[in-house]
């Protein structure tokens, strides 16, 4: 077997570890834009995307420990917020690389932080994006390692057979008259 739960799960969790990381910076650095001055939209979309990713993150920790339970919840979080993630790293290319980011909100901030904020979006995205496919993955490997195997088919004699409404028959005990 070239994939088991053995080498699924710790790449399952340093994937997870790393995401749920990125969504903590992220959501520290959007945070410290907001307190700054004035944002725009792209900057509370990114923070309120931050925010919900710490919290829904939080169950993907576990669903190496307990696949049949916690992994098609958990796929279905990462393919939502892998299209929220991205779109936030859209924004955030928009903003900072279109044209001088010193002046986009928030305005006066150093470029290197707002571009660390979008190199840390990025990789909170591109987790998301590895940590469905490690999920998949993951769960196909336990279910292969749990497979059993079917119950052998009975064979029966061919030849005529009573119909299966037929009543049964009873035989009395033996030594009975």
């Amino acid at each position: 077997m070239i994939f088991s739960t053995t080498i699924a799960r710790p790449l399952q969790l340093v994937t997870r570890t790393l995401q749920w990381s990125s969504a903590v910076i992220v959501m520290g650095l959007t945070s410290y834009f907001i307190k700054l001055g004035p944002t725009g939209q792209h900057i509370i979309y990114q923070e309120v995307i931050a925010v919900l990713s710490v919290v829904f993150f939080i169950p993907a920790f576990i669903s190496p420990f307990m696949p049949t339970a916690l992994s098609k919840f958990v796929l279905l979080i990462d393919v939502v917020f892998s299209y929220l993630w991205l779109t936030a790293f859209i924004f955030a290319a928009q903003d900072y690389n279109q044209h001088s980011c010193y002046f986009n909100a928030p305005p006066g901030v150093s470029c290197s932080r707002k571009k660390a904020n979008e190199s840390f979006i990025f990789l909170a995205f591109i987790f998301t994006f590895f940590g469905m496919f490690l999920e998949v993955a993951g769960l196909w490997a336990y279910h292969k390692g749990h497979a059993t195997t079917a119950a052998p088919v009975e064979k029966h004699e061919s030849g005529p057979r009573p119909p299966l409404d037929a009543p049964v028959e009873q035989h009395a005990p033996a030594g009975t008259v």
